[in-house]
């Protein structure tokens, strides 16, 4: 992760950016993004946890990480908030990670910043425009179609370090000069932002620049919500729909509870609009609001180059046994009629996937807590591909739920399988494993051009 930003004010049950938790360096090992529960297929909390760290222990451990934390940990969250478990990661151990090891007997995680380095190591937009087989249509679609980024808290940098990042690859300028950038509260206002916030500002360059490469024609909508709840992102997602945006991605989430239902009616039932939701970076185990029923959930993959006809190969993506793309069965959200899998009565994560793994991550630039080229993972990066995706396939119907779209492609040419790979351990094998055809972790596949995206 980068440097940790100042503290934010204290809220019970903040969510937690999902994606640039997963730093790639060479000599760095990561550990310990796991800020949501690993509930396993369908298993929601019932009952209080019973914390076993002593409190100054946590009240360390919160300063060190800066996170917020609180110790109820109740079956259901107060409206408005995610569950007690669901924080945001930004640099050392959390407090919810302490608690974890020492229910399960072992040392915690530690997430260290990295190195911003003078030139991108990552892969930029040749790479997974090539890699997706997006090249032509990246050229030559996008035009007059918004991608909106949801995220929490300001990055006051945002727009010059998209500038950088385009302009080193080569892509047209986006600014807020020409109409092809904007950044507005959740509010709408272009003045009155929240609070900047250097961890989030990370998370809003890497899904800027995401957008930015798999689709460079597209104009770019960054809606800030005041803070990290569902309450504030969620009304984030109505803002970027009523603004105008068909294709949402949103790069955060946490554990589910029982007022995910409410949340999918309040925030995320829009049709004709594709909204793209990281499925976590915590291994096996379901998180919302990748669980909704109304998005399009997004797992991550190892994506290297291969001698073969398509030069580039994916397995599912595990850096360890707590860092890895989410997958699971959802214990609330009910199954959307175009799911089949039978294993699974409920809402079943994922339904397509991209490169997440940061030890074969993308190159992100972000001066607003780090200083320059950094390379990112995590399901992060995928989400705001996905979105590209879609916007490159062109404008979906407005009764549609493109959700539905890659089923309808489902087991073609039109979508790369991904068939090796694990992201845990399950009792329902494509859970967590996976294998030829639909599976947890990687969905239907990776695109291969825009046919699995088209209505």
């Amino acid at each position: 992760m980068r440097t940790s930003p100042p503290s934010s004010q204290s809220t019970h049950g903040r969510w937690r950016r999902i994606g640039t938790a997963a730093v790639a360096t060479a000599a760095l090992a990561l550990a310990g993004l796991g800020t949501a529960a690993q509930a396993g297929a369908a298993t929601p909390v019932t009952s209080k946890v019973t914390a076993k760290v002593s409190a100054k222990t946590i009240a360390a451990q919160v300063a060190k990480a800066h996170v917020s934390y609180t110790n109820q940990c109740d079956a259901t969250p107060a409206k408005g908030f995610a569950s007690c478990n669901a924080l945001r990661v930004t640099g050392g151990t959390t407090a919810f990670q302490e608690e974890q090891a020492a229910r399960k007997g072992t040392a915690p995680g530690t997430i260290k910043p990295n190195a911003a380095s003078a030139t991108p190591t990552g892969y930029g937009p040749s790479n997974i425009q090539s890699a997706y087989g997006l090249t032509s249509a990246a050229a030559s679609n996008g035009a007059g179609e918004t991608i909106a980024i949801v995220d929490a808290y300001d990055d006051p940098n945002a727009a010059a370090d998209l500038a950088a990042y385009r302009s080193y690859y080569g892509l047209s300028a986006c600014t807020v000069a020409n109409g092809c950038f904007k950044k507005v509260s959740q509010t709408g206002s272009t003045t009155s932002l929240p609070a900047a916030d250097s961890g989030w500002a990370g998370e809003i360059s890497l899904d800027l620049d995401m957008a930015s490469a798999t689709c460079p024609n597209c104009n770019i909508l960054l809606v800030e919500a005041t803070s990290a709840t569902m309450a504030n992102l969620g009304t984030a997602v109505n803002r970027a729909v009523t603004l105008g945006a068909k294709y949402v991605s949103n790069s955060y989430g946490g554990s589910e509870s029982s007022s995910d239902t409410s949340y999918d009616t309040s925030y995320f039932n829009h049709p004709g609009v594709a909204i793209t939701v990281s499925a976590g970076d915590a291994d096996y185990g379901a998180e919302y609001p990748a669980a909704s029923k109304y998005v399009t959930s997004v797992g991550g993959t190892k994506l290297s180059t291969a001698s073969n006809t398509r030069g580039w190969t994916e397995t599912v993506w595990k850096t360890s046994s707590t860092e890895g793309t989410g997958s699971g069965c959802s214990a609330y959200d009910a199954k959307p009629t175009w799911q089949t899998d039978t294993g699974c009565t409920k809402r079943m994560i994922s339904d397509v996937s991209a490169v997440a793994d940061p030890a074969t991550g993308v190159s992100v630039y972000d001066t607003y807590g780090e200083s320059g080229w950094v390379t990112y993972g995590g399901t992060s990066a995928s989400s705001p591909i996905i979105a590209g995706v879609y916007a490159l396939a062109g404008t979906p119907s407005s009764s549609s739920y493109p959700a539905s779209f890659p089923y309808t492609k489902a087991g073609t040419s039109a979508l790369n399988d991904v068939t090796s790979g694990n992201n845990g351990t399950c009792t329902t094998s494509y859970y967590c494993t996976a294998g030829t055809g639909y599976d947890g972790p990687t969905g239907w596949g990776t695109p291969q051009g825009l046919t699995a995206f088209t209505g």
